[in-house]
Order: structure tokens, then C-alpha cells, then sequence
């Protein structure tokens, strides 16, 4: 990049002069330049429309006024005759100039940020480009040229929406990684919001390790419409809204963060399960406003198997079956049952110690998490199955399933003796997995989807799966009756949050 001055105009104005088949009739040009110069009006950039029916002239923004009224005046005669239809300023505007050998990536980054400029003037023999903004764009736009022109420092600014164990872990593996990111990456990665569902803390400059205190202190309520106007006033390029909730209400949000000029990156299951119309209409979304939208830890948590599926998909390969062990909290629980000769409720309290539960672990008990993956891996092959269409086994029982959260956790036992029955009658060399299977002719609309508890030979490689691991087995044509296998920690605040830090740094590397 030629490494030149970035000129920046401030209270400019732009007089928009438009007619019908007037203007490109010889001579009109010059009627507005001695116009205005006879009038003491510098004027700045010109620039004829490209269907010929106006021309816009950058002046101060002081001098508009009697800019308009020169020419209203010098052309009263065609506006009467019907030829000049109107003479109008837009106000509030900065005119940035620069000089760029690649000024179709730097416009390409503006895009990106939703800034697009009212008038863009160039000279390709020169490289030099004019561009003009509104005002409250001026630092965004002077931000991401000086990024492109000058190679300073990309500044990612990031709203983290969840800090529990997810999020909160997120936040200090980012704070703690940031330096060394910035010297290899040139990446500056910024928190500058941080939410739940009560109260949001704002911070322009980013924040440090006493994030902790200045959300507990914070005494603003959490509000989608305050973080955009956040991001608005401060000008803040390069938004990224990572959402670590399990929130079946914010996921509903994700639309209006992308029309307000957000990627998103999220670990928040429910809106990949939405019904398919909402999940098509999404897509659209984020391709009309160029924007992107990563999920990785949706399923398998850091391991990487939406990347992967996605890839063999996109490259043509037919995948025929994936099938696997989706949940690390179930794995654990069938794991650690299967081997020992303890009861059932007491691995589930085991597992709600280790915090590898939800607080209610009915929430796990019932499938629908293994289901959500289920779907979400069924719609990266273009089907369109809904969560209604999977076959789910619940493993606790209708009546266990009316009680509160506490009574249930009291009652735990009461599943004791049905586990115990079924493992008994396992056949010899056998252990039971909890499984997610998508299956079927998956080149049709949709596949078959079946999440159940299943028992498998104790030396295969579902039944060889230790502590709360996952595994998938993604079986395609090539490949034959021999699955890609991914294996690897499937559960975990730390894995999850390292998941969702590779996705934010992987769309913070193409922004």
C-alpha cells in the first residue's frame, strides 16, 4: 500500500442539482461553476449521476444555503419549463480523500460496516479516491482506511451477551490472550460490552481484568436498543455480538444485530433449530447485509465437526449417515454407569457436581439437547427437517417430568431400578450410549432422525468413549463402511469458550 495522507473535510454539504433531460445537455457544467464562483463558493467534488439526470456538488456546509438560491436563480427559467426538477442540499456530511492502489477493498470493508458512500470520486491513473460520509460515520470510515492504507492494527470490537461459565471464561481467555494476538495477528480485540439478561456495562476503551466489577456495579438494564446506540455514537467498526446464553428469547435478536452492521458468533443452540423458514429467512439476512454468522460449539463444543461437514458437503462428497454421541453430559452419565456398579442417580449427581449438567438436569435427561444437534447437523446438509420430525427417547419419566426442579432432584432414585434393569440386560461385552443418529436417503428433503439409548460392543468405538468425550462417525460414499471419526472433549466451560474465541477469531481474520 502507498503510504499517503488520509485528508479528512469536515461540515461539508452536498447541493444536489437534478432535472429531465436537461442535464447533459454541453454547458450546464460551467453554468454552475461560474455560478457558484461568481457567488464566492469553493467547490469541491463534482459528480454527474450515472443516468444523467443529476449532478451533486460538495460545498461547505455554510455556504449551502446561497448555493441553492444562486442556482435556483440562475436556472428559474428550466425549473418553470419543467427541465430542472430540483435543487436541495444534503447537510452534516465529511468528505475523506485518499490515495490507495486497492480502493475496491477498502470500499468493500466500508460495506462491511454498512457505510456507503453518498458520492465516491475517482482517479484510477492517480489512485486517488474521494469518498463522502455522513458525519457520525466519519470515524468508522477514517478507522478502517487507515487500517487498509497505513497496515495499523485491525480493532475488533466485540458485545459478549453471557457471562457464566461460558462467557465469563471467554472473556478471560480473550483478555488474556489479546497482547499476543495483536503482536501476531495485528488483531486489537476490544470488549466493549458486556450483558446479561438484567444489566449491561458499557466501555469505549475495552475492558480489563476488573470486568467483573464494572458489570456488578453497572446500573444499566440490559437492553439490545442501548448497545446499538452504544455502537452508533461511539462509531465502532468491526462489531462482533458473541452470544454465550441458552436464551430461547435473545436468539430472536440476531436479525436486528446484523441490520445494525453485527457479525454474530454464538454457542446458543436455538436459533440453528428454529423452524426452517426463520432459519432460510436468516441466511438471506446475513448475505443481503454481508455479514456472517459462526456457531462451531453448537455442536461437539471446540471439536471441529460443523467445519468439517460443511466442507465435505460444499465439495460435493455425498454423506450418507452421521451418527455419534452428542452429549457430553450423557456420555459421562453412560460412561461411568456402564463400568461401575453404581446406581444410576448416583452418576447423575456426580455429574451435576462436576457442573457437566444443567441446574436442572431434565434439561439433559430429556434429549432435546442431542436433538438440537441432531437438527442443526441435518440442516448444514441443506435438509429441512423441524425439531417435531425427530424421534426422541426421553429418559425420565412423565410424571418425574411435572415436578419442580428440587422435588425431581429429591426423587432421582426413583429412576434407579429401570437403568439398572436395562444394563443388566445388555448383551456380555456390551455398554450403553446415548446417541444421535441422522440416517436415511439424505440426498431427498429430508433425512431420518433418531436420538436414543442404545447398546453397543464394548470395543467399538462408541463403546470405547471415556469420561464426557463425544464422538462422531460421519459416514459418506468415498469413504464406504469406513466413518470419519471426530472424538475429543464434548463438554466444558473451557473447551466451549475456546470453541467460540476460534470463531471469533476466524471472522475477525476476513473482516
Amino acid at each position: 500500500m502507498t503510504t499517503n495522507t488520509i485528508n479528512i473535510y469536515r461540515n461539508k454539504a452536498l447541493v444536489n442539482f437534478e432535472g429531465k433531460d436537461f442535464l447533459g445537455q454541453i454547458g450546464v457544467d460551467s453554468r454552475i461553476f461560474q455560478t457558484l464562483n461568481g457567488g464566492g463558493i469553493s467547490v469541491g467534488i463534482i459528480s454527474q449521476q450515472a443516468i444523467e439526470n443529476g449532478i451533486s456538488i460538495l460545498v461547505d456546509e455554510s455556504d449551502a444555503e446561497n448555493a441553492i438560491n444562486f442556482l435556483k436563480k440562475e436556472f428559474e427559467k428550466e425549473t418553470k419549463e419543467g427541465r430542472v426538477t430540483n435543487i436541495y442540499s444534503t447537510n452534516d456530511l465529511t468528505a475523506i480523500g485518499f490515495v490507495s492502489d486497492d480502493y475496491n477493498k477498502i470500499l468493500s470493508q466500508l460495506q462491511c460496516n454498512k457505510i456507503y458512500p453518498i458520492l465516491l470520486s475517482q482517479m484510477a491513473s492517480a489512485g486517488r479516491v474521494n469518498i463522502v460520509v455522513t458525519a457520525h460515520q466519519t470515524e468508522i470510515a477514517k478507522n478502517i482506511i487507515e487500517t487498509e492504507i497505513y497496515g495499523k492494527p485491525k480493532t475488533i470490537h466485540l458485545a459478549l451477551i453471557g457471562h457464566g461459565n461460558v462467557g465469563g471464561t471467554l472473556i478471560e481467555q480473550i483478555l488474556d490472550s489479546a497482547h499476543d494476538i495483536l503482536l501476531r495477528k495485528s488483531l486489537e480485540l476490544k470488549i466493549v460490552a458486556i450483558a446479561n439478561s438484567r444489566k449491561i456495562a458499557f466501555n469505549q476503551a475495552g475492558f480489563g481484568s476488573d470486568w467483573r466489577q464494572k458489570i456488578k456495579f453497572s446500573k444499566i438494564e440490559s437492553s439490545v436498543g442501548k448497545l446499538i446506540e452504544f455502537a452508533n455514537e461511539y462509531q465502532l467498526e468491526n462489531l462482533i455480538m458473541v452470544d454465550n446464553t441458552a436464551s430461547a428469547d435473545f436468539v430472536k435478536n440476531y436479525p436486528f444485530f446484523v441490520e445494525n452492521g453485527f457479525d454474530v458468533v454464538s454457542s446458543n443452540k436455538i436459533f440453528n433449530s428454529l423452524p426452517i423458514s426463520q432459519y432460510r429467512d436468516f441466511r438471506k439476512l446475513l448475505e443481503k447485509n454481508k455479514k456472517k454468522y459462526l456457531y462451531e460449539t453448537n455442536v461437539g463444543a471446540g471439536l471441529p465437526l460443523i467445519d468439517t461437514i460443511k466442507l465435505l458437503h460444499l465439495s460435493g462428497e455425498n454423506i450418507t449417515r452421521i451418527k455419534g454421541v452428542f452429549s457430553g453430559t450423557l456420555s459421562y452419565v453412560f460412561n461411568h454407569f456402564s463400568l461401575r456398579d453404581d446406581k444410576f442417580s448416583v452418576i447423575i449427581k456426580e455429574a451435576m457436581e462436576k457442573g457437566f449438567t444443567e441446574p436442572d438436569p431434565r434439561e439433559d435427561l430429556s434429549g432435546n439437547d442431542v436433538a438440537r444437534k441432531l437438527l442443526i447437523l441435518a440442516r448444514e446438509l441443506d435438509l429441512i427437517n423441524e425439531f417435531r420430525d425427530i424421534r426422541i427417547q426421553n429418559l425420565v419419566p412423565q410424571h418425574l417430568f411435572e415436578l419442580d426442579k428440587n422435588e425431581f432432584i429429591s426423587r432421582l432414585e426413583e429412576l434407579d431400578s429401570e437403568y439398572q434393569s436395562i444394563k443388566e440386560n445388555q448383551k456380555p461385552d456390551h455398554v450403553l450410549r446415548y446417541v444421535g443418529d441422522l440416517h436415511g436417503n439424505l440426498q431427498e428433503e429430508k433425512g431420518q432422525l433418531d436420538v436414543k439409548l442404545i447398546s453397543v460392543p464394548a470395543n467399538s468405538a462408541l463403546g470405547q468413549l471415556k469420561g464426557s468425550d463425544s464422538i462422531f462417525e460421519i459416514y459418506t460414499e468415498s469413504y464406504g463402511e469406513n466413518p470419519i471419526v471426530i472424538m475429543g472433549a464434548g463438554a466444558g466451560a473451557k473447551v466451549t469458550a475456546r470453541g467460540v474465541f476460534g470463531d471469533i477469531l476466524r471472522l475477525s481474520e476476513t473482516k
